[in-house]
């Protein structure tokens, strides 16, 4: 774009603001605008330029500072303004980020912009949580699946395929809907035994960690006050997390 700015759509990882990468570390301290989400780390907001411009466009459930809509026009104005814009998502900007609406929405006014990937949350917070998504011989296929839709012209989430169809469901956006995820699961034949993680504010200093069944899930969470964000997981490799503990419990035994 002759005479633009420059427009980078940048992943700041799951949480814990030392999983940012390098190259997203660099925009963020060259750029002119900052425009971050809820769920982007206040300690890397510092390092911002002295002078840069920072908009909050945040969304939590049922409320958004900024439609979708005018986040876009503001990527666009300010390109058009010659700036450097950094578009800062938590985690990664193409996995229920709306990164790729908002990159459609440049290129419709010739805007080109560079899109610089971060950790999502169902890796960050999973590994953070000791659970790993994949596991020699318990587990060699995941999916990632948001537990909402955001409009309701929209089909509703298959869990019917999804229960059979990988062995490790990771569900974002799920909390409100707990109790139906695991009924819908277990009517389509998911073992109600089947093992779950909650994963609250994943990589953070405030990380908690719940474990349950389908079966119980729902009762569990209620009686901890689970809060978002929280990540959902499913399946048999949420009892590695359990072998782990054991082992080091076991080690510590030992060497005490």
């Amino acid at each position: 774009m002759s005479g633009g700015g420059r427009v980078s759509i940048v992943g700041a990882g799951p949480g814990d603001p030392e999983l940012i990468t390098v190259k997203a570390m660099r925009r963020l301290q060259e750029a002119d605008v900052i425009l971050y989400d809820r769920l982007v780390s206040e300690e890397l907001l510092a390092y911002a330029k002295s002078g840069a411009l920072l908009v909050y466009c945040g969304k939590a459930p049922g409320h958004h500072a900024m439609p979708q809509e005018v986040i876009n026009e503001q990527l666009i104005k300010y390109a058009k303004e010659g700036k450097a814009v950094v578009r800062l998502k938590g985690g990664d900007p193409f996995v229920f980020g709306r990164g790729g609406e908002e990159a459609l929405a440049l290129a419709a006014h010739g805007i080109a912009c560079e899109v610089i990937p971060g950790i999502t949350s169902a890796i960050g917070a999973a590994a953070a949580a000791d659970i790993p998504l994949t596991h020699r011989g318990i587990a060699a296929s995941f999916a990632c699946v948001t537990g909402s839709r955001c409009h309701g012209e929209q089909e509703p989430v298959r869990w019917d395929l999804l229960a059979h169809g990988v062995d490790t469901l990771v569900i974002y956006m799920g909390v409100s809907q707990l109790g139906n995820i695991a009924r819908e699961l277990m009517a389509s034949g998911k073992d109600g035994a089947t093992p779950v993680a909650l994963v609250e504010k994943g990589t953070t200093d405030r990380q908690r960690v719940l474990t349950g069944t389908l079966r119980d899930i729902e009762r569990i969470a209620a009686a901890a006050e689970l809060e978002n964000p929280a990540l959902i997981v499913i399946g048999e490799a949420v009892k590695v997390r359990a072998q782990l503990n054991r082992l080091l419990s076991s080690s510590e035994a030992l060497l005490a």
